[in-house]
């Protein structure tokens, strides 16, 4: 809140006021989470998944277009993206399904379609919007939670081999214009420092002149001179290393650290499968949304437009996270709750 502050001017009202009321409000939800039924859960995470699937089919003929995609759904009385959403209710699916499933088959090549068809549908319609991080953070979510399983390694080899075979087809065939210019920044930034490669360079001044301590609160020159782009967003990690130097950056890292390292401790003891793997899922997608943000704004990885988790400013991304922490506040609540792997769905 006090980034966002910063980012503002000083203007309350502008980002502060708006992501503090969106906070108070996933508080709730996420302590409602908590307190439910995780059978309740558990029962309902299909029916959660194929909802927020049939949102994500809806964007591209009724969705709302910002900055040339067209990513959110407006209900009148809140604009979100399905995409945020069906992260979660990604994890939940999957989750349920390696719950019910026998240890013996699950590398069987039945359950590994089945577990692909889950996350190939959302990844390849949040592709169409087009939102190729996203697309390529619910990928990584999916596998993870495969790997977690115990799916044979021989499958993740065969998909490492895959990709770097289609590649290439990706690149021509696939990738918008813009996307590939992304990469092309990623690896010269220098090449055009007014136009494409203007953000990451902006973002690595910041960064790299704040020294151990930072510049002071609300002192950064390069935000408050209006150099640094969109420093409320995506941008907002470069916000708070020029605000509070190396020793803010790293007070931040320890502090997803320990909530990750909370997910997988919860995870490790859970009595019941379908809540540790929730668990680990969500871990694993608060690890991959920090760390591509961190990566992306220090020039480690091309700008794709991934939010940093629980800071950048969002309402869809501050509820969905929210969300995840009530399944967080579930599995922990209720680890001595089990599942009977014959529960059926509906």
């Amino acid at each position: 809140m006090l980034l966002l502050f910063d980012a503002a001017k000083g203007d309350f009202f502008l980002y502060t006021y708006p992501q503090l009321i969106k906070f108070i409000i996933g508080l709730f939800i996420a302590l409602a989470i908590g307190l439910t039924d995780v059978r309740i859960i558990y029962k309902y995470s299909y029916f959660l998944f194929f909802i927020s699937i049939f949102l994500l089919f809806l964007v591209p003929f009724v969705g709302d277009v910002g900055k040339g995609a067209q990513r959110w759904l407006d209900l009148g009385f809140l604009k979100f993206q399905p995409s945020e959403l069906v992260k979660i209710t990604l994890i939940l699916a999957l989750a349920k399904f390696y719950h019910r499933i026998n240890i013996s088959s699950i590398s069987s090549l039945k359950n590994i379609i089945v577990a692909l068809l889950f996350i190939g549908i959302p990844s390849v319609l949040t592709l169409i919007q087009p939102d190729l991080g996203t697309s390529l953070l619910i990928i990584m979510i999916g596998l993870s939670i495969m790997f977690t399983c115990g799916v044979s390694k021989w499958f993740f080899a065969t998909i490492a081999a895959s990709a770097m075979v289609a590649i290439p087809l990706f690149w021509n065939f696939v990738m918008h214009g813009y996307q590939k210019q992304r990469v092309l920044t990623f690896l010269n930034p220098e090449s055009d420092p007014l136009g494409a490669g203007y953000h990451i360079i902006q973002s690595k001044i910041a960064i790299g002149s704040a020294g151990f301590f930072g510049k002071g609160f609300m002192q950064g020159t390069q935000s408050h001179l209006a150099f640094l782009p969109e420093k409320h967003t995506d941008f907002i990690f470069a916000l708070l290393a020029e605000d509070f130097g190396m020793f803010g950056s790293m007070v931040l890292v320890v502090c997803y650290i320990i909530l990750i390292l909370s997910c997988i401790k919860i995870a490790m003891n859970n009595r019941n499968h379908f809540s540790s793997l929730v668990a680990i899922g969500v871990g694993v997608c608060i690890f991959l949304y920090a760390l591509i943000n961190m990566a992306m704004v220090t020039g480690l990885m091309p700008v794709v437009g991934v939010p940093l988790p629980f800071v950048s400013y969002g309402g869809t991304s501050m509820l969905t996270l929210m969300i995840a922490v009530g399944l967080i506040f579930n599995a922990s609540i209720q680890k001595e709750e089990k599942l009977p792997a014959e529960t059926r769905f509906m």
